[in-house]
């Protein structure tokens, strides 16, 4: 597995486990909003950065795509 795909995994888990949703409802919602390919495209930044600030980052990421 490549180290995005692991990162991925990584922000599913900790997205789900946070907002208290299954691994099906966080993939669902990950992709509905493009999380995946933010992630893909901003792997290099995001990678290094704490487990808080990631998830608050796809939080934010997902909040913009709502409005």
């Amino acid at each position: 597995m490549s180290a995005t795909a692991k990162f991925k995994v990584f922000c599913i888990e900790q997205y789900k486990t946070k907002h208290g949703l299954t691994g099906h409802e966080a993939v669902s919602l990950f992709e509905q909003y493009e999380v995946f390919d933010y992630l893909t495209d901003f792997y290099d930044v995001l990678h290094t950065f704490g487990t808080n600030y990631i998830v608050e980052d796809i939080e934010e990421f997902i909040k913009a795509r709502q409005e």
